[in-house]
């Protein structure tokens, strides 16, 4: 069997998200599974690194699948970015060891998040970025970074419905910038739990709004408690930008 990588870039706006679902053809692996089973006249299920909620974007998700048919890597790229709709884009197709797993494999991933913080909005970006009228305290927000750094029960700032799964996930980095009106939050570690990333920020967010200190963070971690976290982020703000192997 051969074993194909794909780079994916989606604006992920109008869909239900990453995976695939039985009652809804209105997803990023759905639109993908059938070009490609159009592609080779065979039904094709591809592995994703990272199942990405309904309107978050990607720059670099990875994917694999495989195929009997020794198909060229360019063949599949064009085939792909001919029939796919113009808001998905396959950046990179690479033939890999028949053992690689994009999900599996992955070592870590960095999700960024953008914030429009400026009185108005801005109509470029609406769709791109979380728009936060009031002005954001960023030291604030850089000191209750410093407490999701390391490893922790992530349960809190999870939606996750599972409790069989462990909740812990170790967080790398946590970086903020601030330019020209956007601030851009970078969030890398080792894995995320669902809606976890989004908590994170929305949690940052009332941070710099003032409505929750700093310190507090620890004991809203140690409680594992989801009523104790902030807001949840608008997904429109987060993108999945790298994924290591």
């Amino acid at each position: 069997m051969n074993n194909y990588k794909l780079t994916i870039q989606y604006d992920g706006g109008r869909y239900k998200g990453w995976q695939r679902l039985g009652n809804s053809d209105d997803t990023i692996q759905g639109k993908i599974e059938n070009v490609l089973t159009e592609m080779v006249g065979e039904k094709i299920e591809i592995i994703g690194c990272s199942r990405t909620d309904a309107g978050v974007h990607a720059l670099a998700q990875i994917a694999n699948f495989k195929i009997g048919e020794n198909l060229t890597e360019s063949e599949i790229m064009n085939y792909l970015n001919r029939y796919l709709p113009q808001d998905i884009s396959i950046v990179e197709v690479m033939l890999v060891p028949e053992r690689f797993h994009a999900r599996y494999n992955a070592k870590d991933k960095t999700y960024l998040y953008k914030i429009w913080n400026e009185q108005y909005t801005n109509p470029f970006m609406r769709k791109y970025s979380m728009h936060v009228e009031k002005k954001l305290n960023i030291t604030r927000m850089n000191r209750a970074c410093q407490y999701f750094i390391g490893e922790h029960d992530f349960t809190a700032f999870s939606n996750a419905k599972s409790k069989k799964k462990s909740m812990v996930r170790e967080i790398y980095s946590i970086d903020i910038e601030e330019n020209a009106g956007f601030i851009q939050i970078t969030v890398r570690g080792d894995g995320f739990l669902y809606n976890m990333v989004r908590k994170i920020v929305g949690t940052l967010l009332e941070v710099g709004l003032g409505e929750i200190d700093a310190e507090n963070i620890p004991s809203i971690l140690e409680s594992k408690e989801r009523i104790q976290t902030g807001r949840m982020a608008e997904a429109a703000g987060l993108y999945l930008v790298k994924v290591d192997f």
